[in-house]
């Protein structure tokens, strides 16, 4: 599978913590959803870390490291359709969970300990700005946990597909 046509494509961008990472290279792995990850990273992709936590799914998932954010999209970008890409973020404005979501869409997510920058999040490629409903008093759930929720409610609208 080509990495253009994977069902969904997660972005971490600048991803600070090992098992964060690695616990989404599992995911990948397992759902086949296209993994980018944008440096700097926090890390080495050799970190015992993350290959414990990614356990032996390195060799099956597809996690393409970028250079930046644009040389990311420009890969992705379909010739026939627009790049559809959520950044998620607190400060969004459109829960996750009332989107429509679409086969090639992108799931853009900031590092763990500061978000997605503004630049990202200005990013003219970025179709809405969304959120994961928490408390009001809450600063963020854990990253590898916001991609899970996010990553299969949109698998579950297209059908699971590929999966069983």
């Amino acid at each position: 599978m080509s990495e253009k046509h994977h069902a969904l494509h997660v972005i971490l961008f600048e991803p600070e913590i090992p098992p964060n990472t690695g616990n989404l290279i599992r995911l990948s792995a397992n759902t086949g959803i296209g993994l980018h990850l944008i440096k700097p990273l926090g890390f080495s992709l050799e970190t015992k870390a993350l290959r414990r936590a990614g356990l032996d799914y390195h060799e099956s998932s597809r996690v393409q490291v970028h250079e930046s954010l644009n040389e990311c999209l420009n890969l992705l970008q379909a010739p026939q359709s627009p790049l559809r890409v959520f950044a998620l973020s607190t400060k969004g404005s459109q829960p996750y969970q009332k989107l429509q979501y679409k086969a090639g869409d992108i799931l853009l997510f900031g590092p763990e300990t500061r978000g997605l920058p503004d630049q990202a999040l200005n990013d003219s490629r970025i179709c809405a700005r969304v959120r994961i409903p928490m408390l009001t008093d809450s600063r963020s759930l854990n990253l590898s946990n916001a991609v899970a929720i996010v990553a299969f409610e949109a698998l579950r609208q297209l059908d699971f597909p590929g999966l069983s």
